[in-house]
């Protein structure tokens, strides 16, 4: 490795380190401290930008936020590698030092200084400014700053993929009748759970009323060692808690008293599929706004594919599908990362050759992915561009 390759990752390093630290959401908390000289580092490289031969060949010299833009798709307009977006945007903390404080109807201005290019969102010798016009009414600036991805994309994916141990689901509160003793429930329907003796459901002040329903917990195995890396949860839907458990007394008709046991009352207020009895119930997060850049790791990543979310029979995955990879919070792994994912080499036989040699084919880089969603041994990631399908074993590193 030459000596300019070894400070230039470094100094890479460095700015994502300090890029995560200041811009990732309270949701997404950094799991490395930044050193003084990482910082000092990041920032040097900050103020100096991206070098010109990294601008995308059309990058606008000014560009008007428009509603519907998202923070990926202006980081394709400017840069040709996107995951440089920290770079381009310039740490410079006397400036916005966060990409999402960027709203529709700013003026972003492309300063190009020398060999190299900054953004800003004012005009060379102009203060740092953001300009709001007068509202009738507030709105929350998670509400209103550009998402990173299209919100559809990775919204619902934000609460249906739950990695679990085996015994969550086990000891969690379950479904065990319906109205009309139907044996499938959609939208609307009512039904009754039970939850652990220990710790029965309670419609009461402080406790959960809102549930996510999950079913059947699949092992999650790393494909290089077979390890079970984590169960994930299969979503059905969503249901509100309605009436919490309790004990009815009632005359038995021979002058004593008996007393029933009573389940809860949920009810179901979207659903994926239909819903039925044995599935289980887990308190719903509070909905909370997810900000993060667009970035690359700060270490050397080595993944694999673990599955394609949500289709146990589908051997390929799509742009715009989710695929799960063997590598969390434990490793590293945060969400806004992006990876480049290579093609698994196919062994073919070499018809050319009279000993009919079994030979592999080279891996080749497929497109991108980012990393949206972390457990501790396990990711979620949204696949940005691929040229071929992605399959389970496919391997992901670094961005080049």
């Amino acid at each position: 490795m030459t000596a300019y390759t070894s400070a230039r990752r470094t100094a890479l390093g460095a700015l994502t380190v300090l890029a995560g630290a200041l811009l990732a959401a309270p949701a997404q908390a950094q799991n490395y401290p930044v050193s003084s000289g990482q910082r000092a580092t990041a920032q040097q490289v900050a103020e100096r930008g991206v070098p010109l031969s990294e601008l995308a060949a059309s990058a606008p010299d000014t560009y008007v936020v428009k509603r519907g833009d998202t923070l990926w798709g202006i980081s394709g307009m400017y840069l040709k590698r996107p995951w440089r977006w920290p770079e381009l945007w310039g740490m410079n903390l006397k400036a916005l030092p966060n990409p999402h404080l960027i709203f529709p109807g700013q003026t972003l201005y492309l300063d190009k200084d020398g060999d190299y290019a900054r953004l800003r969102t004012s005009a060379r010798g102009e203060p740092e400014t953001v300009r709001v016009s007068p509202r009738t009414r507030s709105d929350s600036l998670a509400d209103t700053a550009l998402p990173t991805l299209k919100p559809h994309l990775i919204e619902p994916f934000l609460v249906e993929p739950l990695v679990v141990d085996a015994e969550v689901l086990q000891r969690a509160p379950r479904i065990i009748a319906t109205q009309d003793e139907r044996v499938l429930m959609a939208d609307g329907d009512r039904s009754y759970a039970r939850g652990d003796a220990s710790d029965p459901l309670r419609a009461e002040p402080g406790m959960p009323r809102h549930y996510r329903i999950f079913r059947d917990a699949i092992a999650l195995k790393d494909p290089l060692t077979g390890e079970v890396l984590g169960y994930e949860a299969q979503y059905v839907g969503k249901a509100e808690l309605i009436r919490g458990e309790s004990f009815e007394e009632s005359a038995n008709g021979k002058g004593g008293i008996t007393v029933d046991y009573v389940p809860a009352t949920v009810e179901l207020t979207a659903t994926k599929e239909e819903v039925r009895a044995g599935d289980r119930l887990l308190p719903a997060p509070a909905r909370a706004f997810v900000s993060y850049t667009p970035r690359a790791p700060q270490m050397e990543v080595d993944a694999r594919v673990v599955s394609i979310y949500g289709s146990n029979s589908v051997s390929y995955a799509a742009q715009n599908q989710v695929i799960a990879i063997n590598r969390g919070t434990q490793d590293g792994m945060e969400a806004g990362q992006v990876l480049n994912i290579l093609t698994k080499g196919d062994r073919i036989k070499d018809t050319t050759d009279e000993a009919r040699e079994v030979v592999k084919l080279p891996s080749e880089r497929n497109g991108n992915v980012m990393v949206f969603r972390t457990f501790d041994r396990v990711s979620y990631a949204l696949i940005l561009e691929i040229r071929t399908g992605v399959r389970v074993g496919d391997r992901l590193v670094n961005p080049e």
